[in-house]
């Protein structure tokens, strides 16, 4: 499993091209949050991209990333946010070049990005999680408790991180199982063919939702890295970016973030275990 931005395509329909026609209104460079006030909305980049970001048929513009900057922006006194469509690539020049005024779309917070733009603290997180028998009744917890088993197999996507990490810690390569797609390795754990099932928190997550059964997610697994986004604001609205931190700590804090995103599959946890300042002096994975 690739750990990019690249592997999250764009999609565009009529709704999408819609919000990229009205997408651009407002002054020409980035605005302080006493102009936002003052114009009544903020310009942000999204990517239409389900559950990061969502533009429904009817034009409207949901997705756990804009609900959650909604949700700040509302109790900064900006009332409204009006999104544009682009793809990864083009959103950091895009906001660079003052066409946006923040990018909320789930855009990973990396070494080189920060030295782009600042980010808010994390927000939408996914990290390397194990899908168990309900109780976890092997107790595992990490990949080097998998090697130290001599009875647990574990499933996970052929040449995928998964595989790999299982390989690295020392799990003998006749207990992993390479898995053909979600929805069987999801399957094999409910049968009994394996004990766990090694795959990225928001993968397992939808696939257990669309399955059922008496299967749990355990993560994040330690000792494995959590990819987090924030909201991007261009360089010189830092007082903008610190205003909006205080406001997500204080929602993080009250439980009304996790009532935001988990309705769309993220847990809140992660984003509450890792700084923007770790993921920003974090070595390339």
């Amino acid at each position: 499993m690739a750990w990019t931005d690249s592997t999250r395509s764009a999609c565009f329909g009529i709704a999408a091209a819609a919000i990229i026609t009205t997408g651009f209104a407002g002054p020409a460079v980035s605005a302080s949050l006493e102009e936002l006030k003052e114009q009544g909305f903020a310009r942000i980049a999204i990517a239409n991209e389900p559950p990061w970001t969502e533009v429904k048929a009817d034009g409207k513009v949901t997705g756990a990333a804009p609900e959650v900057a909604r949700a700040v922006m509302q109790k900064l006194g900006v009332d409204e946010i009006v999104a544009s469509i682009s793809e990864y690539g083009a959103m950091i020049p895009g906001l660079q070049a003052g066409r946006f005024d923040m990018v909320s779309a789930g855009l990973f917070i990396k070494p080189e990005r920060c030295a782009a733009v600042i980010f808010s603290e994390p927000d939408l997180c996914d990290f390397e999680a194990f899908a168990v028998q309900k109780g976890n009744p092997t107790g595992v917890a990490t990949y080097a408790d998998l090697a130290a088993s001599d009875t647990i197999r574990v499933g996970a996507p052929g040449g995928g991180t998964e595989e790999r990490l299982a390989l690295e810690a020392g799990v003998p390569r006749d207990r992993v199982v390479v898995v053909p797609d979600t929805q069987s390795g999801v399957k094999m754990l409910a049968d009994g063919r394996i004990d766990v099932y090694a795959l990225p928190y928001l993968s397992l997550a939808d696939a257990i939702g669309k399955a059922g059964g008496d299967v749990e997610i355990v993560g994040p697994v330690e000792g494995t890295p959590i990819f987090c986004a924030g909201t991007a604001f261009p360089k010189g609205q830092e007082a903008l970016r610190d205003e909006y931190n205080k406001v997500l700590a204080s929602m993080k804090e009250d439980g009304s973030f996790a009532a935001i995103i988990e309705p769309f599959g993220f847990n809140a946890k992660p984003a509450m275990l890792v700084t923007t300042e770790e993921l920003c002096n974090r070595k390339a994975e």
